[in-house]
């Protein structure tokens, strides 16, 4: 394999993981303000997309680096929402997909994209 797509791949997956990881620790927090206050479900829906959302876009930020950062920011975002997704799934013991998880998918790739790019042009690589 050669050295630059595997470095790539790495970034993906470093990105993936970091977005998951976020969204569990933030989806935990925001578990004890839901248990003292019961917000409605349109307010919890609204809370989780914009956890994922901040996770992915962070994440890819952070961990993308220059070369094709808008392929490897989008993928790191779909990955990650897939991750946590199966991590949610393992955690609360099964499946829950609904008819909007393919939005979600596009909002994660979308913005980790958009974390990507910033990211690449606020980076001073050589």
């Amino acid at each position: 394999m050669d050295k630059a797509v595997g470095k790539g791949i790495g970034e993906v997956v470093f990105a993936s993981v970091a977005a998951a990881i976020f969204y569990l620790l933030a989806a935990a927090v925001f578990a004890v303000v839901v248990k003292a206050y019961a917000p409605s479900q349109a307010v919890v829906t609204t809370v989780n997309w914009t956890i994922k959302g901040v996770g992915a876009f962070v994440s890819a930020l952070i961990f993308v680096h220059k070369k094709r950062a808008l392929v490897k920011g989008a993928a790191a975002g779909a990955a990650g929402c897939i991750l946590a997704m199966l991590l949610f799934a393992a955690i609360g013991g099964g499946f829950r997909v609904t008819a909007f998880f393919p939005l979600e998918l596009l909002y994660c790739a979308v913005l980790a994209a958009l974390g990507a790019i910033l990211g690449a042009k606020l980076r001073k690589e050589s």
